[in-house]
């Protein structure tokens, strides 16, 4: 019976296997003749047209420790990842999940189980502040063998290069971290799939020429400059030689960009009261300040037809009446803000488009004997927001001025009027000031702005998405995932991960925030608060829309998981290096300290099962079973496993089972098990 490999996938292997299938020649076995290795003088010529001679220059980005990194992106490791019901919110029903622990062991161990499926991956890594890293990949070099590795010294160990290169050992160090984790990122993301980067001036071109190599040149979709700070209180030292910083980058990348659909369109709002002061306050011309307090009465007089042949119905307007908002404001006693508000739908402006619609209105009307000062016409438009449904539209004077509304620019939101415009590749218009108080919980190191998350699940994510956060922080990304679905009535999914990174009390400012989580009873680790501020933004979103329909069913938990160390013991990945002496201790190859829902997830990583499937415990012929996404998988690690409990299990129709290797009542019932299963057309395997 087949054991279960329990790694994660060997990345390295399996290319050389692609290489294998596409140029045979080009592989051959090692020395030891155990494993494939690739002829790459063979393979660099199978690839080029001319012949292949020696090391050619070319453009690259490459850095000491790069080849150093990519080796250690590619290598298996024997972890897993074991679930915290206590740590969870709602376990059982939750189809998030927050997993703590670093995060490139986190993506190697979700390469199986998520390969191709993320739609969305938004990251905001550490910006390069020269500092060591909280990931420890043993990167980081000292100065000694930087030198080395980068050729500035000789032989005998003098500088070629008079100043040491500590700018590069600067950046390579930081390129040497991100570069791995981006390598396996991009195997999640789906084909259709797109990731957004956050990073600063520091490192913003090193890490587009890192894309370039990574997801390839071609799949390069922008880099959105993004106003992250107000200038006033913007932090940054030497202002009489450098502006101060208040800009941060976004680089957004496909996966394949061929495949991905059309961003859905995203905006920048300002309350509307606010944007008119800003106009006055500054000289500009604010355009709806007219009302159409009467639209008149309505009198048919002709038609024309479209560029279709479809009609076009004209009608002038009787007596209509005009005022201006200043006007209305002096009659009503009221104020501004309140007669934006009140006559919302009555605001307008005119211009003069270029419409083939509007000149052949304008070619009827003017074949009248008399020029009227309101015209409106109805027809149906065949393309746009108001297609196929009847449009009405109002022409004012004798240019035949196009009247356009404020309604039509403006969205409103819980009673408030917003502005908004389309969002190139600068966004600005987040509530900096207010950063602090979102998700009801502080977060001291670089927290983003929601509606910033928000606006990229806008752009590129559907109802039903995973989206991927391996430097979750604060975990705004599952805040804006929450927030997206009340608003859409979307199922939208969150992965997030987070190094258990401690607050140290190193700083005045640091040791005060550690003091407000203590009087908050969060401990000092990010993790901690990254998992509060979900449960209590959770908690303000159902409350805030308690009447909304649906809101029962919004996912508002999260299932944590914790990567840790096997859950076997050495033997099981290395029984030949097994001693004598050792063999009482190993009765079992599982260790001692694991549970039952330990091994369950353990199996689901290998065998590439959603780690958000729903659990379902039942007892079966007297033994406790595990069944995993309905009756998919099913795995009992109990003993004294007998042909009578088989047959049960069996017959609850699994497509997969998995069984412990010393659980069997006997050798010979062993034998006959895994004929049972073979008749059943079941997949079973061991641990």
């Amino acid at each position: 019976m087949e054991k279960l490999d329990l790694q994660t996938p060997n990345i390295t292997d399996e290319n050389v296997q692609k290489i294998s299938d596409m140029f045979p020649n080009c592989v051959t076995e090692a020395a030891d003749g155990t494993t494939q290795v690739v002829d790459f003088d063979l393979l660099k010529q199978e690839l080029s047209s001319n012949i292949v001679e020696g090391n050619q220059e070319r453009y690259q980005l490459t850095w000491p420790g790069k080849a150093e990194s990519l080796v250690t992106a590619n290598t298996p490791i024997n972890k897993t990842l074991r679930p915290d019901r206590a740590g969870s919110k709602d376990f059982d029903n939750t189809e998030n999940l927050y997993i703590e622990g670093d995060n490139l062991e986190v993506l190697k161990l979700l390469q199986e189980t998520y390969l191709s499926k993320i739609k969305m991956i938004y990251i905001d890594p550490p910006y390069n502040t020269g500092k060591d890293f909280v990931y420890k990949d043993n990167f980081t070099q000292d100065k000694g063998k930087y030198d080395e590795e980068s050729g500035n010294v000789d032989d005998e160990g003098g500088r070629l290069v008079a100043n040491p290169d500590s700018n590069g050992r600067y950046h390579s160090d930081w390129l040497s971290m991100v570069y791995p984790r981006l390598k396996l990122a991009r195997n999640l993301l789906s084909d259709d799939g797109v990731i957004f980067i956050s990073i600063d001036d520091s490192e913003v071109h090193n890490l587009r020429k890192l894309c370039d190599e990574v997801f390839g040149a071609e799949n390069f979709i922008n880099i959105v400059s993004a106003k992250m700070k107000n200038i006033a209180g913007a932090s940054g030292g030497g202002e009489d030689k450098r502006l101060k910083k208040n800009i941060e980058y976004i680089l957004i990348y496909a996966k394949k960009y061929q495949l991905i659909k059309p961003f859905k369109p995203i905006y920048s709002k300002t309350e509307l009261s606010e944007l008119v002061k800003y106009y006055r306050n500054n000289n500009i011309s604010w355009k709806y300040t007219s009302v159409l307090y009467r639209q008149g009465e309505k009198e048919y007089t002709s038609s024309t037809v479209d560029g279709s042949g479809n009609e076009i119905k004209i009608y002038k307007r009787i007596d209509p009446v005009y005022k201006s908002i200043n006007q209305i404001s002096r009659e009503e006693n009221i104020s501004e803000k309140e007669a934006y508000y009140k006559y919302i739908d009555k605001i307008f402006t005119t211009a003069m488009p270029q419409s083939s619609i509007r000149t052949r209105v304008m070619d009827e009307v003017y074949s009248y004997e008399e020029m009227e000062e309101l015209y409106s016409i109805e027809y149906v438009p065949k393309s746009g927001k108001n297609k196929n449904k009847i449009y009405e539209q109002f022409y004012k004077g004798g240019n035949f001025r196009l009247i356009t509304w404020l309604k039509d620019v403006v969205i409103i939101q819980d009673k408030v009027i917003y502005k908004t415009d389309l969002k190139g590749t600068f966004w600005d218009g987040f509530n900096l000031n207010n950063l602090s108080k979102e998700g009801d919980i502080k977060y001291e190191n670089g927290k983003k702005p929601l509606s910033l998350i928000v606006d990229m699940l806008t752009m590129c994510t559907n109802k039903n998405d995973i989206t991927l956060d391996f430097f979750s922080g604060s975990s705004t990304t599952a805040h804006a995932i929450m927030e997206k679905n009340i608003e859409d009535g979307g199922n939208r999914k969150f992965i997030l991960a987070q190094v258990k990174e401690r607050i140290l009390p190193s700083t005045k400012d640091n040791r005060a925030y550690i003091n407000y989580l203590d009087e908050q009873n969060i401990a000092p680790f990010v993790t901690s608060i990254g998992k509060e501020r979900i449960r209590r933004a959770g908690e303000k979103i159902k409350a805030d829309n308690s009447d909304k329909k649906g809101i029962d069913d919004l996912d508002v938990g999260f299932r944590v998981l914790k990567v840790d160390s096997s859950n076997m013991k050495d033997v099981y990945f290395s029984p030949d290096s097994t001693n004598q002496d050792d063999m009482f201790d190993l009765a079992s190859n599982i260790k001692d300290s694991r549970s039952d829902e330990d091994l369950l997830f353990m199996v689901l990583l290998d065998w590439g099962i959603d780690l958000s499937v729903k659990i379902e415990r039942r007892e079966v012929a007297g033994k406790t079973v595990y069944f995993a996404d309905d009756n998919f998988l099913a795995a009992c690690f109990e003993d004294n496993l007998d042909e009578d409990f088989i047959k049960a299990v069996v017959a609850e129709q699994p497509r997969k089972v998995v069984l412990r290797d010393s659980g069997f009542a006997s050798s010979s019932v062993k034998i006959n098990i895994e004929q049972i299963f073979k008749q059943a057309n079941i997949e079973v395997k061991v641990i």
